[in-house]
C-alpha cells in the first residue's frame, strides 16, 4: 500500500527509540523507501546501523557529512519525502519544531518538508503534561502537524501515565491514514452498516445469521483510508474495527435500524452490508426456557426493512448500496431488489460460489446499476471494497 512512497523516519533521544527500529521495519514490508534521520543523542540509545540494515539505507545524523553527493542533502531528502513521521519525539524536539529552530540534520531537514507531518510524543508524564508542551504541541497542530497522542502506562523512569509512544502497529495506521490511498473521499461522509443481528428469544437463545462483518468492515476501512468519515454501524462481530472510524455498536435489528435513521441524513454514501435477521419473535419465551423445535412455535414477525427505508428517505445527491446473498437467479433477483428498494446500486454475490459469501476472506461479487451489471472476479474483501467505492464514486 505505501510502494513508491518515500517516508522520512525522525528519531530522537528518548529510551522508546527502540520501537522506530520495528517502526522501519513495518514500513519496509508495506513497500516504504525509508530514510530515516537521527539526532544525536538518539545515536545513544539505538544505532544509526540497525536501521540501515532494517532499511537498506544510509542513516543520516551529521548535517555535514562529507559522504553524500553534490546535493544539499537534507534539502534533496525534503523534497523526495511524501511524508515525514518523528517517533519517538522528545520535549525538545517538539519545541524546537515549534518554534522553527533548525540546529541539525533532522530539523534542517523537517523545515525544508512541505509533505503531511506526523509526530509522536513520548516522554516522562510530568514533562508531557506541563503548559510549555502542550503549548508547543498545540503550535505544531496550528502549523498542520498531527499530533499524535502517548499511550498511558508504566514510563522508564518508573512513573504510570500518560508518556508511551504507541505501539507501531498504531503509527503505522496513522501513516496509512494520510498517504495509503488518494484521499477521494475527502469531505464525503459514509456510512457502512456490517454483521449480523440478533433478536432474543429467551435469556439464553436468540435467532440470528451467518455475517461476520468482514465484507461492511473493508468497506469502512478503505472508505476512512481514501479520507472520508466513516460511521460504521456494526452488529455484534469477532472483528477488530477500523481506526479513525466512527463506531456504533447494535445487537438487533430496531437497534440498528433507529443508528441508520439517526446517521442517514448526513451520509453522501451509504453501504448496507449488514446480514439483518428478518424476522423477531413477537414474544420471548417463559422461565421454563420451554424448547424451541423445528417450527419455532414461538409466533415471529418482520423486522423493518432499512434498505427500503434508506430508498423512500433519500435526499438529493445521495449514493445508497446494498447487498445481496442469492444461491439461484442472482442477476434477476438482485435487480427486482434494486427497483423495489429504490436504490443506487446491489453488490450481489451467489453462495453456492467457492471464496464468496460468509466468513471468508475473498468475495465473487456482482455490481448491479439500474443500466449496468459489472462482474468482479476473485478479491480479496479490501480490493472488492475498493472496486465498490470506485463505482459508487462514480454514479456521483
Amino acid at each position: 500500500m505505501l510502494k513508491g512512497k518515500t517516508i522520512l523516519l525522525g528519531v530522537t533521544g528518548g529510551i522508546a527509540a527502540y520501537k522506530a527500529a520495528a517502526l522501519a521495519s513495518a514500513l519496509v514490508k508495506l513497500h516504504a523507501a525509508v530514510e530515516v534521520v537521527m539526532t544525536d543523542h538518539a545515536t545513544k540509545f539505538i544505532t544509526p546501523l540497525t536501521f540501515e540494515q532494517l532499511t537498506g539505507r544510509r542513516t543520516m545524523v551529521d548535517t555535514f557529512d562529507r559522504n553524500f553527493s553534490h546535493q544539499v542533502e537534507h534539502i534533496s531528502l525534503a523534497e523526495r519525502t511524501d511524508l515525514v513521521i518523528i517517533a519517538p519525539a522528545t520535549a525538545n524536539v517538539c519545541a524546537k519544531l515549534a518554534h522553527g529552530l533548525a540546529d541539525d540534520m533532522l530539523t534542517t531537514t523537517v523545515l525544508a518538508c512541505r509533505c503531511p507531518k506526523l509526530i509522536a510524543p513520548a516522554m516522562n508524564t510530568n514533562m508531557y503534561e506541563n503548559p510549555v508542551t502542550q503549548d508547543n504541541l498545540q503550535i505544531l497542530r496550528r502549523y498542520g502537524w498531527d499530533v499524535i497522542d502517548p499511550a498511558s502506562g508504566r514510563l522508564a523512569c518508573g512513573a504510570t501515565g500518560k508518556g508511551k509512544l504507541p505501539e507501531p502497529e498504531e503509527l503505522v495506521q496513522h501513516i496509512l491514514k494520510h498517504i495509503g490511498l488518494p484521499h477521494d473521499l475527502c469531505g464525503k461522509n459514509v456510512l457502512v452498516t456490517a454483521g449480523p443481528t440478533q433478536e432474543s428469544l429467551d435469556p439464553v437463545r436468540y435467532l440470528t445469521n451467518h455475517s461476520t462483518g468482514k465484507m461492511g468492515y473493508a468497506i469502512a476501512k478503505m472508505a476512512m483510508l481514501r479520507g472520508a468519515a466513516v460511521t460504521l454501524v456494526t452488529g455484534p462481530t469477532a472483528l477488530t474495527p477500523p481506526p479513525f472510524v466512527k463506531v456504533v455498536k447494535v445487537v438487533s435489528a430496531e437497534d440498528m435500524f433507529q443508528a441508520v435513521a439517526a446517521h442517514s441524513p448526513d451520509a453522501d454514501y451509504i453501504f448496507k452490508a449488514a446480514a439483518v435477521a428478518d424476522y423477531t419473535p413477537a414474544q420471548y419465551c417463559d422461565d421454563k426456557m420451554k424448547k424451541i423445535d423445528a417450527d419455532l412455535s414461538i409466533p415471529l414477525e418482520r423486522t423493518r426493512d432499512i434498505l427500503k427505508y434508506l430508498g423512500e428517505n433519500r435526499r438529493e445527491g445521495q449514493i445508497i448500496c446494498g447487498f445481496s446473498m442469492e444461491t439461484q437467479n442472482m442477476v434477476e433477483n438482485s435487480r427486482e431488489k434494486l427497483n423495489k428498494k429504490n436504490v443506487d446500486m446491489i453488490c450481489a454475490n451467489n453462495l453456492k460460489q467457492s471464496g464468496a459469501g460468509f466468513g471468508v476472506d475473498t468475495n465473487i461479487i456482482t455490481l448491479i446499476t439500474k443500466d449496468d451489471t459489472l462482474e468482479l472476479p476473485l478479491l480479496s474483501k479490501e480490493d472488492a471494497a475498493n472496486a465498490i467505492l470506485n463505482h459508487a464514486i462514480s454514479m456521483s
